[in-house]
């Protein structure tokens, strides 16, 4: 090991022993299944906006943004815009509503909402689809930050991640998790706050050079005529929409203790996550100035990794680079936590009782399910390496915006929904938008039209997914259940009137 890795194994070791150590002291609230699977649904709006700030930050985040910048320019702010949008989205249309449904997870939302056990099925296999393949890129970033900073192999990365993610949530589940998540938002935003202020302090010095970026880094929208203008409009629809149908982001609204909580909860998150992606532009700009050998080599998404130890020299540069480190391994382990533990609790209702059903749907079913939400993605990664971090994440977003976006906006507000109509758009979006993932990350890449097409499904996924559910729901109005208006009444009215009414 190189002097020069040190400081990245020193940081990479202590995030894992903090990690462990609060999961650990986590364990003493963790006792029953309540706490495994929504931590009782007592965490408070401030800690609990600071776990999905943690779990949400993800590699995508950490890396990709800065990296998307470098390369592509201003258009692809539109990333970081939209992770950010979408809690406004589901601040107005979700939040409150889907807390006081009583669900622990998106399958039990859609039982209860539709009286359907196969649309609880469906639901099922979106949510352990989207949480894979939102798991991927945290385990490949993983693999990049230890290679790029310390020099290990690119496997190393993916197995360490999994090992102490694995450890954390199926000894403690969502309570102890919580804890966790909060630390890692904090110690993400530091690692990425401190090195930009010193890097800021190093450029200026230098006497704020330029570089030599083209013109192109001002341009807010894609280039390429029509084809970029629907490329960026559809990535602003699954960005903004996407968010609400991410598995592990939905299930940590029902650990509020109501409906009003869970408002509070977001508009804390969308402070945090303003504050947050303020700083991965920095890190793109002076990339542009002093890190053009990482775009040409095709290292961009190591900018944030690598800009410490390219413009400072000697301790400095080796301390700053530890403290990035340390923040990219906390993204890789707060993400990933938060989807295995949504992963893990649709396999524990919905698989693990079926398969072996002496472990019920207990602790024990929770810790088998845990290993099985964790091993299957991490050996997908160490077997297809180099799927693109900004680009997987993406792509998780469009699968999700086109499914269980479509299902809240109308379960929740519409009361003619039908399970067949849930389940046909569910197929609809499911398979449009995630036939286009697959291919992608199979590198079918496409000239012209068919290639925007495929990369960025979501314009068209998403209105056909609504499209068909709207469409079915009519055609099959009999269907709807009896239960629906009560339903959506509990749904909308505060806890404050419920207690005056009882």
């Amino acid at each position: 090991m190189s002097t020069d890795s040190v400081p990245g194994v020193i940081a990479v070791l202590l995030v894992t022993a903090v990690t462990l150590g609060i999961g650990t002291w986590g364990l003493r609230f963790s006792r029953t299944t309540s706490d495994f699977f929504v931590a009782s649904r007592t965490v408070n709006p401030r800690l609990n906006a600071s776990a999905i700030g943690g779990e949400y930050l993800s590699a995508a985040s950490f890396l990709g943004v800065a990296g998307l910048l470098l390369v592509g320019g201003a258009e692809m702010l539109w990333y970081p815009v939209g992770w950010t949008a979408g809690y406004l989205v589901l601040l107005v249309l979700v939040a409150a509503p889907l807390r006081r449904s009583g669900a622990y997870t998106l399958p039990d939302f859609a039982e209860a909402r539709l009286g359907s056990a196969v649309a609880r099925s469906a639901c099922s296999l979106l949510v352990v689809g989207v949480g894979w393949l939102y798991l991927l890129p945290q385990f490949e970033g993983a693999g990049i930050t230890l290679e790029a900073t310390i020099g290990a192999p690119e496997w190393a990365g993916p197995v360490i991640v999994g090992t102490v993610v694995l450890v954390n949530v199926a000894s403690g589940g969502m309570r102890s998790i919580t804890f966790v998540q909060a630390f890692q938002y904090w110690l993400k935003l530091t690692a990425l706050l401190v090195p930009a202020m010193v890097l800021l302090a190093v450029w200026w010095d230098d006497g704020r050079p330029a570089g030599t970026a083209s013109g192109g880094w001002s341009v807010p929208v894609a280039g390429d005529g029509s084809i970029g203008l629907y490329t960026t409009y559809s990535l602003i629809l699954a960005t903004f929409l996407g968010t609400m149908g991410l598995p592990h982001v939905v299930v940590r609204f029902y650990t509020n203790p109501d409906g009003h909580g869970a408002r509070r909860t977001t508009l804390v998150v969308l402070a945090l996550l303003g504050l947050f992606y303020l700083w991965p532009p920095v890190y793109a700009g002076l990339g542009r100035i002093y890190g053009e050998e990482l775009v040409r080599d095709n290292r961009s998404e190591v900018v944030v990794l690598e800009l410490p130890r390219l413009m400072l020299s000697g301790a400095g540069g080796e301390i700053l680079t530890g403290l990035v480190t340390a923040g990219a391994f906390a993204a890789f382990l707060s993400t990933a936590s938060g989807l295995a533990i949504a992963v893990s609790g649709v396999l524990t209702q919905d698989v693990t009782p079926r398969l072996l059903p002496a472990k019920g749907a207990g602790v024990s079913a929770w810790r088998l399910s845990a290993v099985v939400a964790v091993v299957i993605p991490v050996a997908v990664s160490l077997a297809v390496p180099n799927l693109g971090v900004a680009v997987s994440v993406g792509l998780a977003f469009a699968v999700a915006a086109s499914t269980f976006c479509p299902l809240l906006v109308l379960g929740i507000w519409w009361h003619g929904l039908t399970d067949a109509g849930a389940i046909a758009g569910l197929g609809a979006g499911g398979l449009g938008a995630g036939g286009a993932a697959v291919l992608t990350l199979a590198g079918v890449h496409p000239d012209g039209w068919i290639g925007a097409l495929l990369a960025q499904p979501a314009a068209w996924s998403i209105p056909l997914a609504f499209a068909v559910m709207v469409v079915v729901s009519r055609l099959t109005a009999s269907r709807a259940p009896a239960h629906a208006r009560r339903f959506l009444v509990r749904l909308h009215t505060p806890e404050a009137l419920e207690m005056e009414r009882r």
